[in-house]
């Protein structure tokens, strides 16, 4: 996805003229002549269709950029035989857009996600879902909010380092066998976007963020998502799932230093 954004970059800037600080900085409001700039970039010549079937829920205005709520759905039943099995998650005007791609498996039934994401400026949220076969689907919803992804930050390096990859993760109970079942995980990460300042010496800070969570249930894959320096600081993941039998609910994190963080969760039925 790396070559992918430079290319979406390299072709805002062209189309507009402008730096993506530029944009954040002028637009007031979210700006539709991003996103064909950007499906072209990363979805090259691909057809996408429209539809309802995915959900995205949010505030219209969020109190903060740094911390935006936002929750992710996909109806199975509304999306007649189409089966979702890669969703990306995009905040069209941030100067890093792809926030979060979510890796689905039948085991999660009709797709439940809450989340927590960053915004520079207003933008349209865009969930695409591509089947098996690459067949694409859009949903967009525009928010309010600004500040999110730069800045300046004052850190503690040693006790953000400390506390980095603590995980927090609970499964409701009572658990039915066939029944949607929701979990809950939160892991301490500062997740730096590597366009923040440091208030002492107005050098960019590097970036320092969570990559990738893997969840497996029962020794199977139930979720994997590639997660991008969109995604909010001390990223945050509250999903549904539907379990077989009594097993595990196992997390495995790895942050951009390559540094993995685990977490386990025994699950009574």
């Amino acid at each position: 996805m790396a070559m992918q954004f430079q290319r979406w970059f390299s072709k805002v800037v062209v189309a507009t003229g402008l730096s993506l600080a530029f944009i954040a900085n002028t637009y007031a409001e979210a700006d539709p002549k991003l996103w064909p700039v950007m499906k072209e970039a990363f979805f090259a010549k691909r057809e996408m269709k429209e539809v309802d079937f995915i959900k995205i829920e949010a505030p219209k205005r969020a109190e903060s950029g740094a911390q935006v709520p936002v929750s992710y759905s996909i109806d199975n039943a509304a999306a007649n035989g189409v089966v979702i099995k890669k969703l990306y998650a995009f905040v069209d005007a941030n100067p890093i857009p792809l926030t979060a791609t979510y890796h689905l498996s039948d085991a999660l039934g009709n797709f439940q996600l809450s989340t927590r994401i960053r915004f520079e400026t207003d933008a349209y949220v865009r969930l695409v879902g591509e089947t098996a076969d690459g067949q694409l689907y859009l949903a967009s919803r525009v928010i309010r909010a600004a500040g999110g992804c730069g800045g300046m930050v004052e850190n503690n390096e040693a006790e953000i380092r400390a506390a980095a990859g603590r995980i927090k993760m609970n499964v409701e109970t009572p658990v039915k066998v066939g029944t949607p079942t929701t979990a809950t995980f939160n892991i301490k990460h500062i997740m730096r976007t590597g366009l923040q300042r440091d208030l002492v010496s107005q050098g960019y800070v590097p970036a320092f963020y969570i990559n990738k969570v893997d969840f497996v249930y029962g020794g199977k894959p139930l979720m994997t998502v590639d997660v991008g320096v969109g995604t909010a600081e001390d990223p945050y993941f509250k999903f549904s799932f539907i379990p077989a039998t009594a097993g595990k609910l196992e997390a495995v994190a790895t942050d951009n230093e390559g540094k993995t963080f685990s977490q386990q969760y025994e699950v009574k039925i």
